[in-house]
């Protein structure tokens, strides 16, 4: 492996499950976190994590598997006694952090992954630059964002990408990994080779775009589906429901925005509202301008009621465990 040290800024939902997963194919991880409150939100994340990784692995082992999750391992290499011991390695070896420059020390990788939030992440980057070694590659998990934006903030853009994850990381086991204009090639291809290494399927994007390959598809979904409901077309319930019954997918739009979490859906509402609609004049009958207005009052009165998504419990719906 080039990398052995790598850090992850940030332990919320994908934090945490990049965290899991690169301690789980053998590296030295660490989680970097603002504060001890913040260590206190992120435990718990791991403890789930672990008791997901045992579950799977478990039901891998089984003669009928619901589904095998490749980012845990190919069928021709499984063991379920290795995999569970590994699994167990992981979250024991784990170190949670709140000094920035102990937590960087000698980190080959930096995984930013904090809220979908451009000024949030500039000023993260600012700090953390002067406490780089030298060698250290910095990449942002951003879902939307552009690496340009932020790269001459972390103080070496040659060394500066985009590597961003599905949720559920374990089995939806796919790597964007996206370089800007001044992204050294060699870094790129380190990055690409990481992403391997942590058993994904490096999906590698030669050209900024924002929303990279997946979300660019993705948010759209999500917005329409808002848009329904911001302009009384329907209940959350009954578009989900429309979706998975004539689509044939397992989670509808307000289910999948539970489990991203609802702090970022409002993030990338903020965003995508900025951008000019796409509709033509002809057409503006049939294609309104999204009710981005409506979608922040639902999502700002969910989240001020704690109702965050599925990691608080509740979101758009109510989830037990």
């Amino acid at each position: 492996m080039s990398f052995k040290k790598v850090v992850i800024a940030g332990g919320g939902v994908l934090g945490s499950q990049i965290a899991m997963q690169t301690a789980y194919c053998g590296f030295d991880v660490t989680i970097w976190l603002r504060s001890e409150e913040s260590k206190t939100r992120c435990q718990p994340k791991l403890d789930h994590l672990k008791e997901e990784y045992i579950r799977v692995i478990s039901e891998m082992a089984s003669d009928s598997p619901k589904m095998w999750a490749l980012g845990i391992s190919k069928a021709e290499d499984f063991s379920q006694g290795k995999c569970l011991q590994k699994a167990e390695d992981a979250y024991q070896n784990i170190k949670l952090e709140t000094d920035l420059a102990k937590a960087v020390e000698d980190a080959d990788l930096v995984i930013e992954s904090l809220s979908e939030d451009l000024n949030q992440k500039i000023e993260f980057y600012k700090k953390l630059a002067p406490t780089l070694p030298e060698k250290t590659i910095v990449v942002t998990n951003s879902s939307t964002l552009l690496p340009s934006k932020m790269a001459k903030y972390t103080g070496r853009a040659e060394k500066f990408l985009a590597l961003h994850f599905a949720n559920n990381i374990w089995k939806n086991n796919t790597a964007e990994v996206m370089c800007h204009k001044d992204t050294k090639k060699e870094c790129f291809d380190e990055v690409l080779k990481f992403a391997e290494e942590i058993n994904m399927i490096p999906l590698p994007i030669y050209q900024e775009k924002a929303g990279y390959l997946l979300n660019s598809m993705l948010v759209p979904f999500l917005l329409s589906a808002m848009d329904l409901y911001a302009n009384g077309v329907g209940d959350p319930e009954d578009i989900d429901l429309g979706w998975v019954v004539g689509i044939g997918d397992p989670e509808g739009p307000f289910r999948i925005m539970d489990i991203v979490g609802l702090e970022t859906v409002k993030n990338i509402i903020e965003q995508y509202q900025k951008v000019p609609g796409i509709a033509l004049p002809v057409l503006k009958k049939m294609f309104m301008p999204y009710n981005y207005k409506g979608m922040l009052e639902i999502i700002n009165k969910l989240i001020a009621e704690g109702k965050t998504g599925k990691a608080a419990g509740e979101g758009f719906y109510k989830y037990n465990d």
